[in-house]
């Protein structure tokens, strides 16, 4: 009877790291699908620039800074698996191979960003301008922590 349990827990196991490893995606695609991310939470990021630097419509500041903070909480963290530090997604990776060895270094920049981008789509539905560009500078700080870190220069 045991035996039974162990090799059903061992199947069970197997089926569901195949399945993981699958919805994962090969390199290439992690690479891609991250990318896609960074590039969307950056469109994001010049939409709440260009409404606090120009002519303010709330609208578009709380559908960009909720983006943002779906991005952030997506648990996106699972695209950068042993072996994405190098190859091609729609470009080159940029990511430096120091992300896969420093988690300590990881928590310390990705906690206080998606605390950033919570506290931005916070902000962002207030309508309070002066506190959406004091926001904006946190969740710009960091980002630039991240990529000061973890991000080689082109």
């Amino acid at each position: 009877m045991k035996f039974k349990n162990i090799v059903a827990a061992t199947l069970m196991l197997g089926l569901s790291t195949a399945a993981l490893a699958q919805s994962i995606g090969k390199p290439e695609d992690q690479i891609r699908w991250r990318q896609s991310a960074y590039h969307t939470m950056a469109w994001n990021m010049g939409r709440i620039k260009a409404n606090i630097e120009g002519t303010y419509n709330k609208d578009q500041v709380v559908q960009a800074a909720n983006m943002i903070q779906a991005i952030a909480n997506s648990g996106m963290g699972v695209l950068f698996q042993p072996g994405t530090d190098k190859g091609k997604g729609w470009k080159e990776t940029r990511v430096k191979a120091e992300l896969f060895s420093d988690k300590e270094g990881v928590g310390k920049v990705a906690k206080p960003y998606m605390e950033a981008a919570n506290e931005m789509a916070r902000v962002a539905a207030s309508g309070d301008l002066a506190a959406i560009k004091t926001q904006f500078g946190k969740l710009g700080e960091t980002c630039k922590g991240c990529h000061d870190k973890f991000r080689k220069e082109d």
